[in-house]
């Protein structure tokens, strides 16, 4: 049986997406901020206009990758609370919720917010560290 040149490409691609982890939980060690969302959400697509295009850029981006959870697939693991509305923020630390940022307003707003959870995560590590 012949496969087409477009459905190696897929198999390809599905293999790097698998590899890469891509939509996978955090390991031991990694912090990452996970964005729950859901279709037809408003706010969720104005923060992917206005924040989406330059979180990648950013050095909270270096320090808490990105993942991205739609909330009609189940509530993430690890969570202090469930999630009510989209978008929420979730700051994970070892699979281990941080801390959270509800709703989305703005950008200024949102990084002023995220700062303040990095802090946080900051805390932690030297609380962590001396005792």
């Amino acid at each position: 049986m012949r496969t087409s040149v477009f459905g190696r490409f897929l198999a390809v691609a599905w293999l790097l997406f698998l590899a890469a982890g891509v939509g996978a939980p955090a390991r031991a060690g990694d912090v990452e901020l996970v964005m729950v969302e859901r279709a037809g959400c408003a706010y969720c697509a104005r923060w992917n206009r206005e924040v989406a295009p330059v979180y990648d850029k950013t050095p909270e981006a270096q320090r808490a990758p990105l993942r991205r959870v739609n909330l009609d697939d189940g509530q993430p693991k690890g969570i202090v609370q469930p999630v009510r509305y989209t978008p929420t923020f979730l700051l994970m630390k070892d699979g281990g919720e941080v801390g959270r940022i509800t709703g989305y307003f703005d950008d200024g707003q949102f990084w002023g917010l995220l700062g303040d959870l990095m802090r946080r995560l900051d805390a932690a590590a030297a609380d962590a560290k001396r005792g």
